[in-house]
């Protein structure tokens, strides 16, 4: 702790050291916002006019601008608004609120990372993506859903395990290695209806980044990359409703001013209904979901702002009424946005996030609930010292209690005795600073460190273990088991069953020669305390978090990246080219036969490995005129492996543990070998436009038999190395076209139709093969499964 404190006080003494020629210079701050609607813009440009003096804004609009006192011209420019200048005569601090106005030629601009603006380039951020709201609309996706996460995997470095799976894989990593935020809440289970739907409603975001590399210090948690979400503010000018009406679900957004000008609320809903049809059909099975999107925003005075804003979502599955699954989450956050001074920017957020996921099982009589909860305390602030030298930093406390699992009986005559499998709670504090700083015109630099402290804290009971060997190698028959606990102890809350602590570096550079070349490179250390339990290839909602603790390491990734970056301006094009290699220590595996369902000492499956991935990235985009897309492709190896924790002995013998698969590398379930994504978009004129993306992956890493044996006059397989082998290639080509009618007379209604194609030439794509005994012939036989060939749609959009 007491370099914590150490470097707290650096800061505070930076902070508080004499501006240098104060009567010379002044500051210039303030909020760059919409004009309609008065929402804040994230990542507008501040330029003096004939310097190279220049900002940008914050993740809430507010940007701060030092310059020697004089008169200039302030340039205010954002993607999709018209720039707008100010003349100004500095001779003191100075308070400049920006309205931007929409450029409605540019509302449709594809926008896939915010270096599309000059000065991003000169920017020490690399390995980041951003989309907005109406390029994710644009996207053909399957059922004419408008989808954040399928939208994400037609970005370099992005993929996830096919059709019907959930969550995504980046740059090789597993999907529980993504730190997913909404509002700075976190995120647990990202999709709805087994990953066929994202819970984020395009209609209520505001702005999406995925940082895939050199990680800002002030995020940790994950090993893989960061989701950054932020929902819409509401308008606090006029009352605004939009909405869609698909084949299988529906959408409503209302947004608008409760005192106009100072305070608005957002309010978006969406639910699927196909279930309502199914019983016509004398279906008795259903799928359906619904989430929530709420927000309330306050404008205080010019230096105070809160937010109250929350999600709410559930989904539930069923067949015939006798196996009923649900998942769904809830999180709520109070936001508190301070300006100590025009140098001094500072949020205070308390966050509370809940994911709970069940089973009801009539046939047999029980229900099984389980989830994870947790309260976050963030603070942070960011400091202005001068043009050249930005300061974030601050803390984040998350306290977490995870359920495993408890069984009910739901009936009467149910032979199932009620039991809670034990309760685990542990709290992980992180405290954070990184500086931005331009060394010379052409060198800038970004620098931190996150200091991560994690305790699992006491719980009922404690499983003991002779040796501390919770997995027993069994050198007769050459397996892994289970061990059998010696003891079970009793423990309290306050007690600390095992405590980690981790410093994590950042680092990362952009050299640039021009306005249109720069070469940039990174390195990160992150940390990550938490550990879904899953041995699929994707989560499903009945996998379990679980913390690190005795017999379960943290995971700790290092990753280096290095890339090219190129700006055509004549032609509108721009070129990312990105190499990385990342390796991480303490990734769990699970010995074979691993049943993790309603575990109680789930240490008894599992052992410490190693994974590591490595690739290289390109992303070619074109961003002017009426053709419009980008190219995008990774070459990529995700691979990971498990030794033996050392020899045994055996009849006298010293034997060596295998490991799992002999320790040898194998590849992961989300290693891509080729992932090639090509998106387009054409406006043929005011009312009509295309869209098309066309994508490619190398097959999925799987597990086929190498043979079989007969036993009692049954056919029993057997498999080798794992992941030896891989499903065929995956490939598709989703078409859509919308067509925007005008508008009638002075009519505030706005239409448009949009017609897709999913899958267009009728692939079948295997999302798993099976292999299974003929009934008929006897015979051995390998079965595809396909989850989705040609598939049309419809959606109607509106708004007013």
């Amino acid at each position: 702790m007491q370099k914590v404190f150490r470097l707290f006080s650096l800061i505070l003494i930076l902070i508080q050291a004499p501006r240098i020629a104060a009567q010379e210079t002044y500051t210039i701050s303030g909020e760059v916002s919409e004009r309609n609607t008065t929402e804040s813009v994230i990542g507008a440009t501040i330029l003096a006019e004939g310097t190279r003096q220049g900002t940008a804004t914050n993740e809430y609009g507010f940007y701060s601008l030092t310059l020697p006192k004089g008169k200039y011209t302030i340039i205010i420019s954002a993607l999709g608004f018209k720039s707008v200048s100010r003349e100004i005569d500095l001779q003191g601090n100075l308070r400049l609120d920006i309205q931007l106005e929409e450029n409605t030629e540019l509302l449709d601009e594809v926008v896939v990372s915010e270096d599309t603006e000059r000065l991003e380039i000169n920017q020490p951020q690399m390995s980041v993506n951003a989309l907005k709201s109406t390029t994710i609309k644009n996207i053909p996706v399957v059922l004419g859903e408008a989808d954040v996460l399928r939208s994400l995997v037609l970005l370099p470095g992005v993929s996830n395990g096919g059709e019907g799976a959930s969550g995504f894989n980046v740059r090789g990593g597993a999907a529980d290695q993504n730190l997913i935020l909404l509002d700075e809440a976190i995120i647990f289970n990202s999709s709805h209806l087994f990953g066929f739907f994202s819970v984020f409603n395009p209609d209520a975001i505001k702005d999406i980044k995925l940082y895939k590399g050199g990680i800002p210090a002030r995020y940790g948690g994950r090993v893989s990359s960061v989701l950054d979400i932020y929902q819409k503010e509401g308008n606090k000018n006029d009352f605004k409703v939009n909405g869609g009406i698909g084949l299988v679900a529906s959408r409503l957004l209302v947004e608008g001013p409760i005192t106009k000008e100072r305070s608005s609320f957002l309010l978006g809903g969406r639910s699927s209904y196909a279930h309502l049809f199914l019983p016509l059909f004398d279906i008795n099975n259903s799928a359906s979901f619904y989430d929530l999107n709420t927000k309330i925003s306050f404008k205080l005075n010019p230096n105070n702002n809160i937010y109250f804003s929350g999600y709410f979502g559930r989904d539930r599955f069923s067949i015939e009424d006798r196996f009923i699954n649900y998942y769904g989450n809830a999180v709520f956050n109070f936001r508190w946005n301070h300006l100590f001074s025009e140098k001094l920017f500072s949020n205070l957020s308390l966050i509370y996030s809940d994911y709970d996921y069940g089973l009801e099982l009539d046939f047999v009589g029980f229900e099984w609930d389980s989830g994870i909860q947790n309260m976050n305390l963030k603070y942070d602030l960011k400091y202005y010292l001068n043009n050249n030298i930005q300061i974030n930093f601050g803390l984040n406390n998350i306290y977490y209690g995870f359920n495993p699992g408890k069984i009910i009986p739901n009936r009467e005559d149910s032979g199932i005795v009620e039991d809670q499998l034990t309760k685990k709670y542990a709290n992980e504090l992180a405290v954070y600073g990184d500086i931005e700083q331009r060394i010379t015109d052409e060198l800038s630099i970004q620098y931190g460190l996150r200091w991560s402290h994690f305790t699992r804290l006491g719980q009922d009971e404690i499983a003991v273990y002779e040796n501390d060997l919770p997995v027993l190698y069994d050198p007769e028959t050459g397996i892994y088991k289970e061990a059998v606990p010696t003891d079970i102890i009793t423990g309290e809350r306050s007690n600390s069953l095992a405590t980690f602590m981790n410093f994590e570096p950042r680092f990362s550079l952009t050299y640039h020669w021009d306005d249109q070349n720069a070469i940039k490179a990174s390195y990160m250390r992150i940390s990550q305390y938490l550990h879904l339990l899953s041995n699929t290839s994707s989560p499903t909602p009945l996998d379990v978090w679980t913390p690190s603790g005795p017999f379960i390491k943290p995971q700790l990734s290092d990753q280096i990246a290095a890339g090219y970056f190129r700006e055509f301006n004549n032609a509108g094009l721009s070129l990312e080219t990105e190499v990385f290699y990342k390796k991480i220590r303490n990734r769990i595996d699970y010995i074979d036969g691993a049943d993790l369902i309603a575990k109680e000492n789930i240490e008894t499956v599992i052992l410490n490995g190693e994974a590591r991935a490595y690739g290289v990235e390109f992303l070619l985009r074109k961003n002017t005129g009426n053709f419009k897309g980008w190219l995008a492709y990774t070459l990529s190896r995700s691979e990971q492996r498990t030794p033996g924790r050392g020899s045994v002995d055996f009849n006298g013998t010293t034997v060596e543990e295998p490991g799992i698969n002999n320790g040898q590398w194998y590849s992961t379930p989300w290693d891509k070998t080729h992932d090639i994504s090509l998106y387009g978009s054409y406006q043929f004129n005011r009312k009509w436009k295309m869209n098309a993306n066309f994508i490619y992956q190398t097959g999925q890493p799987t597990n086929y038999p190498i043979g079989q044996f007969e036993f009692q006059g049954l056919s029993v397989p057997y498999y080798g190395l794992r992941n030896e082998v891989r499903l065929p290639d995956y490939h598709r080509l989703d078409l859509s076209v919308s067509l925007t009618p005008d508008k009638n007379g002075e009519r505030r209604w706005q239409g448009e139709w949009v017609f897709s194609i999913y899958n267009a030439y009728n692939r079948k794509n295997a999302a798993s093969i099976n292999f299974r005994r003929n009934t008929d012939s006897g015979n051995n036989e390998a079965v595809r499964t396909a989850i989705f060939g040609i598939v049309p749609s419809v959606t109607y959009n509106f708004n007013f």
